[in-house]
């Protein structure tokens, strides 16, 4: 033991601890600096700045520049297709020559989305809903109805069209809408022998609205009712009413008759 304590203290020692000690410090700084030599730390070009132009120039910028690309779309409402709204990584980004630059551009075909139903709502209501399913308002047109300013019909590339039609999003549909005027008269509907349900639909087309229903009889079911007065009624000497008049009518129990 006092041999091995004696050698701790011997210049021999000493010399074989430091050269140890530098021998680690050496193997350190060697991977160090070959390390960054490798990977070229501190240096590289910068990403140009490419987002908001085609992606035609785009590719021919980073190909001049010895960057790859991979590129991704989207459709995207009022952006031209083939623009280029993201990049990966951001522009003036250092990166190594070669490095893979992702971008994101509008692609050209829009998904179809389907009407909404804004048939009867007011314009102001339509307009939000149209918007909401990425769709526009084009032209305005209005007709003779007492409902102003309410979706009467709706149009796309000059045809009718219903609520859930498939159309691209970003289109523009026409819309009809109602004067507030309507007509001065209009017909009185003859609804005797008519079922209820039934006179509902004709005095909707007819300009007029339903009022007071009575009953007579005993009622068993409701989904068979049949018209059998109202007021006022069509008669040799009166036959029109104001728009919007109110049409009472009295049900009975039964089917219509021939």
């Amino acid at each position: 033991m006092s041999n091995f304590v004696a050698y701790l203290k011997t210049k021999s020692f000493r010399n074989t601890i430091l050269f140890a000690i530098g021998s680690v410090i050496v193997v350190v700084l060697i991977a160090f600096y070959s390390l960054g030599y490798y990977t070229r730390h501190g240096s590289g070009i910068p990403v140009p700045k490419i987002t908001g132009i085609n992606i035609d120039r785009a590719l021919s910028t980073l190909k001049e520049q010895g960057f790859g690309v991979s590129i991704d779309s989207v459709y995207v409402l009022d952006q031209a297709p083939g623009t280029v709204i993201e990049q990966d990584p951001d522009a003036g980004t250092n990166v190594k020559e070669g490095r893979v630059i992702y971008l994101k551009i509008v692609k050209n075909q829009a998904p179809n989305v389907a009407l909404p139903d804004i048939l009867d709502a007011p314009y102001i209501s339509a307009e939000a809903t149209l918007s909401n399913y990425g769709l526009k308002i084009g032209d305005t047109t209005y007709k003779s109805d007492i409902a102003r300013d309410h979706v009467l019909e709706i149009k796309f590339a000059g045809q009718q069209i219903q609520p859930g039609t498939k159309i691209p999003k970003g289109s523009k549909v026409d819309l009809v809408l109602g004067d507030g005027s309507g007509a001065s008269e209009v017909e009185i509907p003859d609804l005797i022998n008519q079922d209820l349900d039934a006179a509902r639909f004709v005095l909707k087309q007819s300009g007029v609205v339903l009022g007071t229903i009575t009953y007579q009889g005993t009622i068993t079911d409701s989904t068979n009712l049949i018209i059998v007065a109202q007021s006022p009624a069509k008669t040799d000497s009166v036959t029109k009413v104001s728009n919007g008049t109110r049409i009472n009518v009295t049900v009975t129990q039964g089917k219509k008759t021939p």
